[in-house]
């Protein structure tokens, strides 16, 4: 009789206990599909072309590519939504700290990073490791680098910013496939350096003449920079390239495109990522017909960038053909 009672007792308890767990799980089923939300919006608004290629990424891998897309947007915004370098670099350390502690799994309730957490336990119950905490870090100090639009002291300078932030998102979401390359990271980083590089051009006119605070725009090339703008910005082209094209800054806000020099200098900048292009093109045909990639890769060796033994040469490009092809869709930015 006693066992009966008890038994009565219990049954109510265990259902609250299961109501709680499906409650929970619910809860947090609907977090991540909120954040997924919020940042394929991201995407929508300030990355079309990301948002339009995300088709080539395998869905397994697709909330991956999304947060560290996302992540790079919001950073990349932070320029247009702080009044002075103290508070931008605040922000940037707030990025660092949720990075840090989203790769601990310790994830704060921020969109990207309840996203960014949700394709990492993916990612483990594969088998995979955890996505470089050197790479997001790397990609911050370059934004926050130049947080306040300085020129590039040169050409040279202006290839570092594009392989530390968009040949490094490359990187990310190459390893988030999961796929360990040295091949496909180095085709990757010729195409980052062209996508980084037309980037820069594309948000020139953005950037010389700036709209009113707090909005922001994703233009799809450079077109005829408007004379006169009402509120001065920077004009971000390599100094080394203007001077040799004879541009000058109050040319430029003064006269808009038609600034002495200006085109030649969008030309010489446009050539060198067309450089990277054809490079990436040419390593790209001689791996498919069973070559070398035709250069070594500069940053072989350094973090993420560990080269594999595969015993002989002839395996090596039956590798080097096999990975480019698991991660070709990373590499339609180009």
């Amino acid at each position: 009789m006693y066992s009966a009672r008890a038994s009565i007792r219990l049954r109510p308890t265990r259902a609250r206990r299961s109501f709680s767990t499906s409650a929970t799980r619910a809860s947090a089923v609907a977090e991540v599909k909120a954040a997924r939300a919020y940042c394929l919006g991201l995407l929508r608004t300030f990355d079309s072309p990301s948002h339009v290629l995300q088709a080539f990424i395998p869905a397994s891998s697709r909330d991956a590519y999304l947060a560290i897309r996302a992540f790079n947007i919001d950073i990349a915004r932070v320029a247009d939504s702080v009044s002075n370098p103290t508070v931008g670099a605040m922000r940037m350390q707030f990025w660092r700290d949720t990075i840090d502690r989203t790769l601990r799994g310790l994830p704060p309730k921020e969109p990207v990073a309840v996203l960014l957490a949700h394709a990492l336990e993916s990612l483990e119950a594969r088998g995979v490791r955890k996505l470089s905490r050197g790479w997001f870090f790397r990609v911050i100090a370059a934004r926050e680098q130049y947080l306040s639009n300085p020129p590039y002291p040169n050409l040279a300078a202006l290839e570092t910013y594009a392989e530390n932030t968009y040949s490094t998102l490359l990187y990310l979401t190459l390893s988030a496939l999961p796929l360990s390359s040295i091949t496909a990271d180095h085709i990757a980083s010729h195409i980052g350096k062209a996508t980084g590089i037309a980037a820069v051009l594309r948000g020139l006119p953005l950037l010389a003449f700036p709209p009113p605070p707090n909005h922001h725009s994703n233009p799809s090339g450079l077109g005829d920079l408007p004379p006169g703008g009402s509120r001065q910005g920077a004009v971000t082209l390599p100094l080394d390239v203007m001077a040799e094209a004879g541009v000058r800054d109050e040319d430029v806000f003064r006269l808009g495109g038609e600034a002495e020099g200006l085109r030649d200098a969008v030309f010489t900048v446009a050539t060198r990522a067309n450089d990277h292009l054809i490079t990436a093109r040419e390593m790209l045909r001689n791996i498919q017909a069973g070559k070398d990639a035709g250069h070594d890769f500069e940053h072989q060796g350094e973090e993420g960038h560990e080269m594999h033994e595969y015993g002989d040469h002839e395996k090596a490009v039956t590798a080097a053909q096999e990975e480019v092809e698991r991660g070709f869709g990373v590499l339609m930015p180009a």
